[in-house]
């Protein structure tokens, strides 16, 4: 059994190629990935997908402002609601990413500060999207206290240096298709070097489809490839691969 802890199924191809979100957990069902957790990124989009998952009791959400997107529509008042629609089991995708929009790094810390703060009071773990921003984004979690609500740094493309700060803080490391890219050296040396009892799998989908998916748009029933190619890292068996991420994924998400 399998979970993909974070993929974006408001944004999945529903003209050509799947025909509605019921096809999309089919598949992911027919490759024994039982359980999925659809992440936000935005206020304006929360309620349509919401909407589209309401009938699975399998898949899950999370409310957050991801970096990128700091400048969308946004009050502090209407996410704490948000957030607290019975679906939703984490706050996030937040966090930093001095990369892409190295221009909005003031808003990006002030979003980053207020999910931290609302991640600590409603007492849901955090999910964390960190890039060229390791020393704020861990300064920021430990100022705001967030060893309290953990979390997860989705979607691990840093050291393993930062992967340790991270679980003192109480939190799991995610691993995407990325881990599979011929590229990817220092990632899989990580991977090789961290506890089980620590990581999740994820899609990140429709983004970052793994190998042998690369350069087509990536699904949930995918993840099962990112849990192989670990089997294969730390020479763990494909079933201990998918039952202990299960198991992470249970201990942090529906606590």
């Amino acid at each position: 059994m399998f979970v993909d802890s974070h993929c974006h199924l408001d944004k999945l191809d529903y003209q050509d190629l799947h025909q509605g979100i019921a096809d999309v957990v089919a598949k992911a069902k027919a490759a024994n990935v039982n359980e999925l957790l659809s992440v936000g990124v935005t206020l304006d989009a929360f309620p349509n997908m919401i909407e589209m998952i309401e009938p699975f009791d399998n898949v899950y959400a999370s409310c957050g402002v991801h970096p990128l997107d700091v400048e969308s529509d946004f009050s502090f008042d209407l996410m704490r609601q948000y957030a607290q629609h019975p679906k939703v089991v984490a706050i996030g995708e937040t966090g930093l990413d001095y990369h892409y929009q190295p221009e909005t790094k003031p808003l990006q810390q002030q979003r980053f500060e207020q999910q931290v703060a609302l991640a600590v009071e409603l007492n849901k773990p955090l999910i964390i999207h960190t890039r060229n921003a390791r020393q704020d984004t861990l300064d920021i979690l430990r100022s705001g206290g967030a060893e309290k609500c953990g979390g997860v740094i989705h979607c691990f493309t840093e050291d393993l240096a930062f992967a340790e700060a991270a679980m003192e803080l109480g939190f799991y490391i995610s691993i995407s298709g990325i881990v599979t890219f011929r590229q990817a050296t220092e990632l899989k040396e990580v991977v090789k070097a961290l506890p089980l009892e620590r990581l999740l799998i994820e899609t990140d989908s429709p983004y970052l489809a793994p190998v042998p998916h690369r350069g087509k748009q990536n699904q949930p029933a995918y993840v099962v490839e990112v849990a192989a190619y670990i089997e294969q890292l730390k020479g763990a068996a494909l079933s201990e691969v998918g039952r202990k991420t299960s198991e992470n994924f249970k201990n942090l998400f529906l606590r």
